[in-house]
């Protein structure tokens, strides 16, 4: 006797699919919509472009946390369906293929899945988090090369004002140039030239602006009227602003693996609000993979319709579930956290607590009830709301 049957390799196959493609569609739906915004934060810094595509790759782990459950989900509940509509699903049964025995398959996935899962909330996106943070404050800072934006008042440092109106191949040509430079003891230099480029220096925290055409205005309390100088050419040295260093990782919870998380909520010398909001998250974390075993019991229990119907209600519903019970889970971590108004292994277990009983409820009743079906009464209400739009339309028209 093998340990996989050929019904096993089966439904291995009809799960392999959907799951791929529902996890791949998720990933990428929540990457594209980041990735607009990216787009657009990158371009007001004046940042260049290939910094967008590596702050999507440190939040790939984020968006894979969320897009595994409900790639399992889809991928289980699609295949059930398809041997329930199929009527493979009633053969299977009658040569006594129960559900408990037809649940190994997808338990399979969801230990494979779930110990990928705990791996990136636990460690991987952590690290990845803070790395997002940390490419965010570069670009703000302009450690990224930030270029100086074109047709605004640039300040470098707090003594130096730059307005460029236009610049061109890729920055290396300026035209239309002001520079307004304020130095001790009441010295002031403004210059306005026709074109100019940026130049580098041995010194990392020097550059200079070489100046094509133009005129230098120098002025300070001694002078009785300020000196004008016309040139064709001019070298001005700037001060690099000094960039500060980041924080280190670790100082907000999300940037935590799980030991860290642990040590954190277990350490007295810490403010009870900072282990609060550790434990919260380490709860929220462990709650979120530990939902991925409930998955195939829900996914079983909504993937049968009703006998004569075609309805795929059940899908819509158990998206619904697990994104309420994501949501809930995230305001949970809120209320054991930061504002401490539960503890935290309340505000976690006891929704999941419920979401189990819930999903146990509905898998008792599609495998152990005779004509069994959960939401039964919420197909046959879909199924009149329906008919009554259909036959409205079909009276207007």
């Amino acid at each position: 006797m093998t340990l996989f049957s050929s019904t096993d390799r089966y439904l291995a196959r009809l799960i392999l699919l959907p799951l791929v493609g529902s996890l791949v569609i998720a990933a990428m739906l929540l990457v594209l919509d980041r990735m607009l915004r990216l787009f657009d934060f990158v371009a007001s810094e004046g940042g260049p472009v290939s910094v967008v595509w590596r702050m999507l790759a440190n939040l790939l782990p984020e968006y894979l946390s969320l897009g595994i459950p409900i790639g399992l989900l889809l991928g289980i509940l699609l295949a059930f369906r398809r041997l329930a509509m199929s009527s493979e699903l009633d053969v299977l049964q009658a040569v006594g293929q129960g559900y408990n025995r037809m649940l190994f398959v997808p338990y399979l996935y969801t230990i494979a899945l779930a110990a990928v899962n705990l791996g990136i909330v636990g460690y991987v996106q952590p690290v990845a988090r803070f790395a997002y943070e940390e490419l965010r404050f570069e670009l703000r800072s302009g450690a990224l090369g930030a270029s100086i934006k074109v047709g605004e008042f640039n300040r470098l440092g707090k003594d130096m004002t730059l307005r460029i109106d236009k610049s061109a191949d890729e920055g290396r040509n300026l035209s239309g140039i002001f520079v307004m430079a304020r130095q001790g003891g009441g010295k002031s230099l403004s210059v306005a030239a026709e074109r100019g480029q940026f130049l580098a220096t041995d010194d990392k925290d020097v550059i200079i602006l070489r100046l094509s055409n133009g005129t230098l205005v120098h002025d300070q309390p001694g002078f009785r009227a300020p000196r004008v100088l016309t040139f064709t050419a001019h070298d001005l040295p700037i001060d690099l602003p000094k960039m500060e260093a980041f924080r280190k990782r670790g100082e907000k919870e999300t940037e935590m693996t799980l030991p860290q998380l642990v040590e954190t909520g277990g350490n007295t010398a810490i403010p009870v609000a900072l282990r609060n909001e550790a434990r919260s998250n380490f709860h929220y974390r462990i709650a979120e993979v530990m939902m991925m075993f409930l998955l195939p019991l829900l996914a079983i229990a909504l993937a049968v319709p009703p006998k004569r119907s075609t309805s795929a209600l059940g899908v819509f519903v158990s998206i619904v579930m697990v994104v309420t019970y994501h949501k809930i889970n995230e305001y949970a971590q809120g209320l054991g956290g930061a504002l401490g108004v539960v503890d935290p292994f309340v505000a976690l277990w006891v929704p999941f607590a419920l979401f189990a009983g819930l999903i146990l409820w509905m898998y008792y009743t599609i495998a152990f009830v005779p004509g069994g079906q959960p939401i039964g009464a919420l197909d046959r209400v879909a199924g009149k709301a329906i008919k009554a739009v259909r036959n409205l339309f079909a009276k207007k028209n």
